[in-house]
């Protein structure tokens, strides 16, 4: 006899019971593993890189030629992308294999007689054993060996040399009209100055206090003004 109801179950039953349990255990698992997934989606921002091969045709020359166009009729052509940057080339995130292949990248726009200002712009993404004041120094250096003429334009250069570091590989552009076309942003490209004057209102408020301080200096004594 058996005093436990449980006990008087057979073997088969005990199975098919374990069975049972340990599907809706799994079931159970799954839910809340989807649940916290979709959670999770709905936090993380929606930003994503993609990358297009282009062929036969230099892409610092296409993404340029479609910002002109943006920038001149200020129509927003996409939903989705954010920016576009051209990679021209490819080499090792470490110092030696950059110097290396630099020298040789650089040599369409930099090597005499081609000459122009520049400037360097370097990011990295998941990599730490690169120094940024290295490689802009080590790379700067680069140009001015090709030519002496090449100059550093932090403000308006004739060429933008883009530095993009994502873990061991470092990828490399040389562009055109990078500040014209605020950082290749296709966003910022097609606002108007209308809308850059809402934005940086300064030039505007500088204007309006010189012709509010003018009348007041004209009549104070000179004595007044040296002492203010």
């Amino acid at each position: 006899k058996f005093s436990d109801p449980e006990e008087q179950l057979s073997g088969s039953e005990r199975e098919e019971d374990e069975d049972d349990v340990e599907a809706a255990l799994k079931k159970e698992v799954g839910q809340i593993r989807a649940s916290t997934e979709q959670k999770l989606r709905r936090k993380m921002p929606s930003i994503c890189f993609s990358y297009l091969a282009v062929f036969l045709v230099e892409p610092e020359n296409l993404v340029h030629h479609i910002l002109q166009d943006m920038h001149a009729t200020k129509k927003k052509k996409t939903r989705v992308i954010l920016r576009m940057l051209p990679i021209s080339g490819t080499c090792k995130a470490f110092m030696e294999d950059m110097k290396k292949y630099t020298e040789t990248f650089f040599e369409p726009w930099f090597k005499a007689p081609n000459k122009g200002t520049f400037q360097i712009v370097y990011k990295a993404r998941n990599n730490s054993h690169m120094s940024r004041e290295e490689v802009i120094k080590e790379l700067a250096g680069i140009v001015g060996s090709l030519n002496p003429e090449n100059k550093v334009d932090l403000n308006n250069p004739q060429y933008t040399i883009v530095v993009e570091i994502i873990k061991n590989v470092c990828c490399l552009s040389v562009v055109r009209d990078y500040v014209l076309f605020r950082k290749y942003n296709l966003q910022e490209v097609v606002k108007s100055n209308k809308d850059d004057t809402q934005k940086n209102p300064s030039s505007l408020i500088e204007d309006q206090n010189s012709k509010i301080v003018k009348p007041e200096t004209e009549e104070k004594s000179s004595k007044e003004v040296k002492q203010e």
